[in-house]
């Protein structure tokens, strides 16, 4: 059996990829356990009915060891792939007390050295301890891409090497599959010329909406254009107070979190993505996917890759307003080529991914699928 840890299942990036991984894993024939300190989130609906979600009922991190022992010593599972510190250095510590012998894969999906909760330096200093001396305890430690592997290791005081690169399943090959265009994007797609852009994420300051929503002010001082914001999070008062400063009330919509976000990269004409800091951002693979065009700022630590400097999208500086209006401009503006775009989106497929993380949590599974 795999077991996967999380703090919960709310609808961010590391929680969709655990879900993608989840459901792959049971697909092949897997026994798979979803471990979660709270049985909550949007997600939930999305996770596969042969996942057994386990609520370890711990309300925050400092309540999860002793609930997490008792776990790994009652169920003795083959693997635990255990994602986002704290959660990676207590998973460490309980396998050392539990005395288990299950395989461990950490996975941090932010590149930490630039994180904003390593912005406090006492905070920055106990990350980092404890990251340096309970992490090479793990049978391997993943980061999602190798800029986040870098800069994990630059980080924690890792050797080079140390800290391996596994892209993030996010692409699922679905023949036939057509998905139902739901009210919200038929209503986007109603009315005249008009251009659509979209973003998705949590609204929270590491997207750098505000960011985006001041290019896309600047946007419409010469093109007609629409932005749709996909995601809901605590930065929704403030980023509705800019949207009025603005004066975008009528251009721009945020209906809050959607689980199929296929449509919507369907209908839009422009994906944008204004992030400060990524480890590996799901959503711009989503929207390669799908053929829709995209613009980036070059964050660390995942765009750069995933758009292999710019040939599949447009990089700007994180923070430049001028520079995310200009791109957003030009790709409205130019034909692109879907097809290649889509071609791109096939290396982080669920696929590879799944054999990727197999090989590290269940050594010598490909023999016995012979």
């Amino acid at each position: 059996m795999i077991a996967i840890l999380l703090p919960d299942l709310r609808g961010g990036g590391a929680e969709r990829v655990c879900v993608n991984l989840a459901n792959e894993f049971v697909e092949r024939g897997l026994q798979v356990s979803m471990l979660v300190m709270r049985n909550q989130g949007e997600l939930r609906q999305i996770l596969d009915s042969r996942v057994c979600l386990v609520d370890l009922r711990a309300s925050r991190p400092r309540y999860l060891l002793l609930p997490l022992c008792r776990y790994l010593k009652r169920e003795c599972p083959a693997a635990l792939l255990a994602n986002m510190w704290p959660l990676t250095i207590l998973a460490v510590l309980a396998r050392i007390l539990s005395r288990t012998h299950c395989r461990l894969v950490t996975v941090e999906h932010t590149a930490w050295s630039v994180a904003r909760l390593t912005q406090r330096w006492r905070t920055r200093i106990t990350i980092k301890t404890t990251m340096r001396w309970l992490l090479p305890k793990a049978n391997a430690i993943v980061a999602v891409s190798k800029g986040a592997a870098s800069d994990l290791e630059g980080f924690a005081g890792f050797h080079e090497g140390q800290v391996q690169a596994l892209y993030n399943p996010v692409i699922k090959n679905r023949k036939n599959i057509t998905p139902m265009l739901p009210q919200l994007a038929k209503l986007w797609l109603q009315g005249g010329g008009h251009k659509r852009v979209l973003a998705v994420g949590t609204l929270k300051r590491v997207k750098d909406f505000s960011i985006l929503l001041r290019a896309f002010a600047l946007v419409r001082e010469k093109i007609d254009a629409r932005l749709l914001i996909l995601g809901e999070g605590d930065e929704r008062p403030r980023l509705e107070d800019l949207i009025g400063d603005l004066c975008l009330k009528q251009f721009v919509d945020m209906p809050g979190f959607v689980i199929d976000v296929i449509p919507y990269y369907r209908a839009a004409d422009l994906f944008a993505l204004s992030s400060s800091n990524e480890g590996l951002p799901t959503v711009l693979i989503e929207a390669l996917a799908q053929g829709t065009p995209v613009v980036s700022t070059d964050c660390p630590s995942g765009p750069r890759e995933i758009l292999e400097d710019g040939k599949y999208g447009t990089l700007v500086p994180v923070g430049d307003v001028e520079a995310l209006a200009k791109a957003m401009q030009d790709a409205l503006c130019r034909e692109h080529d879907p097809e290649m775009l889509m071609r791109r989106a096939q290396d982080f497929s669920v696929d590879k991914a799944a054999d990727a993380y197999l090989d590290l949590l269940l050594p010598g599974w490909r023999d016995k699928t012979r």
